[in-house]
């Protein structure tokens, strides 16, 4: 059970990406005074936990309904994130992520902090993947549900922290950081495809 916490904590920390995730934040609360980015954060972080939940919960079923194998998904999703964390790895994510920053005036709390910069398709994706990967085990994805939950307070930990000084954060820290989680990603991305692959053909 240890196993499985610990692999889910680490793919939910890469793909929701809480350190790279800062600078982010910094910029869509630039505006904001402490009380209102503490408030984003918690509203942010809250409301794309549950949404992520949601969809660990559903996924199966909306592949069911559309005649989707769990195979073919999971080579789908490997193939998903292996785009993203190339994306991450040349720094194009943070880049788009920035365009959306620019474009938006909603509140920013459910867009763009919840979706899609929380929980965005590399994140919605791991969900479904790994619940797929127990299905059948209530405890095995209550354990990996709880691995997302601690990522979450991971992230709210760190934009707390933020509302409060920004001067600890190092950009060219972050980066450097962003791109060794960009590798795991990249590694994750590829054995969910070789999963896959090996299911189908049987091997």
């Amino acid at each position: 059970m240890l196993e499985v916490f610990i692999q889910a904590f680490v793919l939910y920390f890469v793909v929701i990406d809480p350190i790279g995730n800062t600078p982010i934040f910094m910029s869509i609360t630039q505006l904001q005074n402490e009380k209102e980015k503490r408030q984003t954060a918690i509203e942010g972080v809250v409301i794309a936990t549950i949404i992520l939940i949601l969809f660990s919960i559903i996924g199966q079923f909306v592949l069911s309904y559309l005649k989707i194998s769990l195979e073919s998904f999971r080579i789908a999703g490997g193939i998903i994130l292996f785009l993203i964390a190339i994306e991450m790895l040349f720094n194009k994510r943070q880049e788009r992520k920035q365009q959306v920053l620019e474009q938006t005036k909603d509140k920013l709390s459910i867009f763009p902090l919840a979706i899609p910069i929380l929980a965005g398709p590399a994140a919605i994706t791991s969900v479904i993947v790994i619940a797929i990967k127990y299905q059948g085990n209530i405890l095995l994805q209550s354990i990996s549900l709880i691995g997302l939950v601690m990522v979450m307070i991971m992230t709210l930990i760190f934009f707390l922290l933020l509302a409060k000084s920004d001067k600890f954060l190092n950009k060219n820290i972050t980066n450097i950081i962003s791109r060794v989680i960009a590798i795991i990603l990249a590694a994750l991305s590829i054995q969910y495809i070789i999963d896959g692959i090996l299911v189908i053909f049987k091997i």
